[in-house]
């Protein structure tokens, strides 16, 4: 893999994501490799801490390049969405480590983690109306039910960014860490908390929590399937492209 690396201790693996020149935007290859991960790691028992290996950012989103020339067929197969399904559905929680921004699919990528720690410097957002499509892997309905239906609606109509405290003042986050050098044994922590429960527990009680979720998805799919075959969304994010590589 070149693009997430894995570190394990014992039944702890950092999945570590590494495109740091594209800010760690979720590409093709990057969704891949994180699958092959999720297919490994279920196999036994094991808690994940998401993490970027490069101080100071998480992931800036999906790749913009990469998504303008998608269609609607390429929405229908819910790459992203479908990615941070199977993560939600790890056997065992997970842990995201958010030290600067996660924006887009990047704050989705964290949303579909049980549990997300900030540095001070972290930033969550959720631009995609402003590229001409709508935050189609999970956040309609993962964010409100973190965060309330009022930060959503801020985050999602009016791309307001959301900073560190704000986010545990809402609940999006479930602790900040003192500084970004502190992050991670934050994470170690609370997963060695976990650790200590019965494994087997830890499963159907998430079998169980998951019961409890929306069915937004299938609405999701379609919507954004007839944004991506449009040309607003196109001329938005070869704008956005064109002001990036000035």
């Amino acid at each position: 893999m070149t693009l997430v690396h894995i570190r394990r201790e014992d039944r702890l693996w950092w999945v570590g994501l590494d495109r740091p020149d594209k800010h760690n935007a979720l590409d093709q290859a990057m969704v891949d490799e994180l699958d092959a991960v999720l297919n490994e790691a279920r196999r036994e028992p094991s808690l994940l801490i998401v993490h970027s290996t490069t101080p100071g950012m998480f992931a800036a989103g999906a790749d913009i390049a990469e998504l303008r020339d998608r269609d609607a067929d390429a929405a229908l197969l819910a790459i992203n969405a479908g990615l941070f399904e199977r993560l939600e559905a790890h056997r065992w929680p997970t842990i995201a480590l958010v030290d600067g921004p996660a924006f887009g699919g990047g704050c989705e990528l964290a949303l579909a983690c049980d549990f997300r720690i900030a540095s001070p410097d972290a930033v969550f957002a959720q631009p995609e109306l402003s590229l001409g499509i709508i935050a189609g892997a999970g956040a309609n309905w993962r964010l409100p039910q973190l965060a309330g239906l009022g930060t959503a609606r801020r985050m999602l109509y009016a791309g307001a960014r959301v900073g560190a405290q704000e986010a545990l003042a809402a609940g999006l986050v479930d602790e900040v860490a003192d500084s970004a050098e502190d992050l991670n044994e934050r994470g170690r922590a609370m997963a060695a908390t976990i650790a200590k429960r019965s494994w087997r527990a830890l499963e159907l009680t998430k079998l169980a929590l998951r019961s409890r979720r929306p069915a937004t998805t299938t609405f999701d799919l379609a919507a954004q399937a007839l944004l991506f075959d449009g040309e607003d969304k196109h001329d938005r994010m070869t704008a956005f492209l064109e002001r990036r590589n000035r």
